[in-house]
């Protein structure tokens, strides 16, 4: 009978002590355990980060680190943390927050457009992923992978497709830039290279010609038509005489890209630049700006007009006025003159 006795009582120590053990594993992996109030937070673990760095971002979200860390450590998270992007939902516990981290790598929307130089690229693009805008500026930048590709120092800006992208956010440099070539080379299909053939083109110098066409008009539905003088010149050996050409060239002689040039003198037509269409004859040697899509397939389905001249359109600000002929031209310039001088504008 005593022996039947101490049976049952350590049956019952055992049972009161696994249910002990029970209550603390359930509540160590499936208590709830976030602390905020909207649906969702976000946090962002770097490539190189360690279970501190994870800390860090969490104690803000989790009520009880501490549970958090024991159940990381149980299912070896804390020897295995992978970098990325992830949306901890609202009552989430913490088994299923581990779980997460684990293989739930949120993707984000990366876009850009219309950056004027690669630094400024560099920059736009570092903003939204993990790696930094030097990284970023040192791989836009790598000779070897410029030459093999088709680039040069001038037209690696021409590789890059303004759009938006999904990629994960600890996207290295590399990756970032080999990306792009691929949706360059994407962007670039057959029926795009054998418009850009018609046209006695290659899709890098459609991108430059159409740099061009994206500064002289934001719009859109113009596009075609300046297009159109711009080939009606290249065909017939004329200079392309096209003002945001010899804007970029005095930027880049002075190395600042953020100055605001609004008018063209005289005297700056005379700048020795192979960027000055005034001057050199053909396209520049590469795009003054990341052209939109819009800019190039104005290039590549452009109006077929009998035109040669434009300019800024008083009446109609934002639009030009279209001549085929330099005595047509003069007469529109010259309303475009008596306003500018009337704005007071001389640089």
């Amino acid at each position: 009978m005593y022996f039947k006795k101490i049976i049952l009582a350590i049956a019952i120590i055992g049972l009161i002590v696994g249910g002990i053990f029970t209550y603390r594993v359930y509540g160590a992996f499936f208590t709830p355990n976030t602390t905020f109030n909207n649906e969702e937070a976000f946090i962002y673990i770097p490539s190189d980060a360690n279970f501190g760095d994870v800390k860090e971002a969490l104690i803000p979200l989790v009520k009880d680190f501490k549970s958090f860390e024991s159940a990381a450590q149980k299912k070896g998270y804390i020897s295995n943390i992978k970098a990325g992007k992830y949306a901890i939902k609202k009552g989430m516990n913490n088994n299923e927050i581990i779980n997460t981290l684990r293989s739930k790598n949120t993707p984000i929307k990366l876009a850009f457009n219309n950056q004027e130089t690669i630094a400024d690229l560099a920059g736009r693009v570092a903003s939204q992923i993990e790696a930094d805008s030097l990284l970023l500026f040192t791989a836009f930048n790598d000779i070897e992978f410029l030459k093999v590709n088709g680039f040069d120092d001038q037209t690696k800006l021409a590789m890059y497709i303004p759009n938006s992208y999904e990629f994960f956010w600890n996207t290295s440099a590399d990756k970032f830039r080999n990306r792009m070539l691929k949706e360059y080379t994407r962007f670039w299909n057959e029926n795009r290279v054998a418009k850009a053939a018609a046209l006695n083109l290659s899709p890098i110098e459609v991108s430059i010609l159409a740099s061009v066409v994206h500064k002289e008009t934001a719009k859109v539905d113009e596009r075609p038509r300046v297009a159109g003088v711009y080939l009606n010149r290249l065909r017939d050996g004329m200079l392309l005489q096209a003002d945001p050409t010899v804007i970029y060239a005095l930027k880049l002689r002075k190395g600042d890209f953020n100055q605001i040039i609004k008018r063209v003198l005289y005297r700056d037509l005379e700048l020795d630049s192979r960027y000055n269409t005034y001057k050199y004859g053909g396209l520049p040697p590469g795009p003054i700006a990341m052209p939109d899509i819009t800019a190039i397939d104005a290039v590549l389905n452009s109006e077929k007009h009998d035109y040669f001249y434009f300019v800024a359109n008083v009446e109609n600000f934002g639009y030009h006025k279209f001549a085929k002929n330099l005595a047509q031209h003069n007469r529109n310039k010259e309303q475009y003159v008596r306003w500018i001088n009337s704005q007071n504008i001389n640089r």
